[in-house]
């Protein structure tokens, strides 16, 4: 196997305690007799147990070698992948230098393990090119990651020459992007030592637009800019305010399942890593999705300053934020930085005209938001259309009369009217037994 990585030139910069890389280097020690085979059978099987680890991570089945290998040609971000992502495989030298590397991936593919399990009496290899995986809940792994995987190893599995295996990670790279950004719909940040990292969100819900229950006109405002971005159309940053559990967090995350296949991504970052939104940017500036920034609950008390910092990044500083790029907030504040009494001590009178400084410097950063979208309490009325909606889709077959009461006797005692509310009236009631206690 080292043989064959030692001349990987585009796909070779990996880690030298990367799996491949690993293997590769027991391989030349077996080879060589350079180590005893109780050492090369405990380095064999930390590795085998990592192939392990990220298939179950993942939900790989079957050959987990070609898995592994998949999974390593689609998240290596280099020159030549970040290039077919953004304009498809064109025409050059560096085509030749890269389908040298694929003739190489393929020997790999297709590597003949039986020597070491010989050598070493030891059969793990086999176990895993014929992997049987035990069926796990879909929320234990990432399906959407998983899925691509499988797909593109199959595919790979049956490439006749260098060129058909180019093909086929080349139309890859084009449909989905390379690397996590590829594979993922959303992502957290992290800042360490290698500055800012991109941490997929394995577990996003899945829920939709026509899961949330009336509030039509604010789903098409926010369906229509974003579809504007995804195209790429002017659109604005987005500010969604309201009461609590009114569905402003659920819109987001629903657009964002929406347009996941048009190329959308989300990544979500808190307060406190407002210092880390201009590195973020930087990164995801070239890149051949559509972002949106979100920021979840967003305020600001009197003390805090960070606003002065989000209104630069948003608009205003000297570098142009970038097209792909947008910023999508919740609030339950429609101004978003707390405002007190003593903001209008400053007041000024001109021709009529009042104007306070503080007040004008804590209503600039709303402005910067180009659409304003209102989620207000639902009436009574509304409540109970969501909860008898809410129970229609869940299967619950309690007569409406009961089922309102029972509603209103709910929100009556858990934080009163509210979309959200009514879906935890459902969850409790879907969580009873066959529901004796409202028969």
């Amino acid at each position: 196997m080292d043989h064959i990585t030692s001349k990987l030139l585009m796909y070779g910069d990996m880690p030298k305690d990367s799996i491949l890389m690993e293997l590769s280097d027991i391989c030349t020690n077996l080879r060589n007799n350079t180590q005893s085979k109780d050492v090369l059978v405990t380095r064999i099987y930390k590795q085998i147990k990592r192939i392990l680890v990220t298939a179950t991570e993942y939900g790989f089945d079957k050959n987990l070698w070609h898995n592994y290998l998949t999974f390593l040609l689609i998240t290596d971000e280099n020159p030549f992948s970040l290039t077919c992502e953004k304009t498809g495989a064109g025409h050059g030298s560096i085509n030749a230098l890269v389908k040298n590397d694929f003739q190489e991936y393929m020997y790999l593919f297709h590597y003949d393990f039986s020597w070491i399990e010989q050598l070493l009496g030891i059969d793990c290899f086999s176990r895993i090119s014929d992997y049987q995986a035990v069926q796990k809940p879909e929320q234990m792994y990432n399906q959407n990651v998983s899925e691509k995987v499988r797909t593109l190893s199959e595919k790979l599995e049956t490439a006749q020459n260098a060129d058909e295996f180019f093909q086929y990670i080349t139309d890859f790279y084009k449909a989905y992007g390379v690397g996590m950004f590829g594979l993922n719909k959303a992502f957290r940040i992290f800042s360490g030592k290698q500055g800012v990292e991109f941490l997929p969100i394995n577990n996003m819900d899945r829920v939709m637009l026509d899961d949330l229950i009336g509030y039509e006109i604010q789903k098409k405002k926010l369906v229509d800019n974003t579809r504007a971005f995804v195209e790429g159309r002017k659109a604005n940053n987005v500010l969604l305010f309201g009461d609590s559990g009114t569905g402003k967090s659920t819109s987001v995350k629903a657009i964002v399942n929406q347009f996941y296949k048009d190329g959308l991504r989300m990544i979500e970052i808190y307060k406190h890593q407002f210092q880390d939104l201009s590195n973020v940017i930087a990164k995801i500036k070239n890149r051949n999705y559509r972002f949106i920034i979100y920021m979840d609950d967003l305020s600001f008390e009197e003390f805090e300053t960070e606003y002065k910092f989000l209104k630069a990044v948003i608009e205003g500083g000297v570098e142009t934020r970038p097209e792909n790029i947008l910023i999508y907030a919740t609030s339950n504040r429609r101004h978003l930085i707390k405002e007190t009494w003593n903001d209008r001590d400053d007041v000024e009178v001109d021709n009529g005209i009042h104007r306070s400084d503080t007040m004008e410097e804590k209503l600039s950063l709303v402005n910067r938001f180009g659409v304003t979208i209102s989620y207000s309490k639902p009436t009574q009325k509304e409540y109970f259309h969501i909860v008898t909606e809410l129970a229609g889709k869940a299967g619950i077959k309690m007569p409406e009369d009961k089922l309102k009461a029972e509603a209103n006797k709910w929100e009556l005692s858990h934080g009163g009217i509210s979309g959200r509310t009514a879906q935890q009236f459902i969850n409790y009631i879907q969580g009873i037994e066959g529901m004796q206690e409202f028969e």
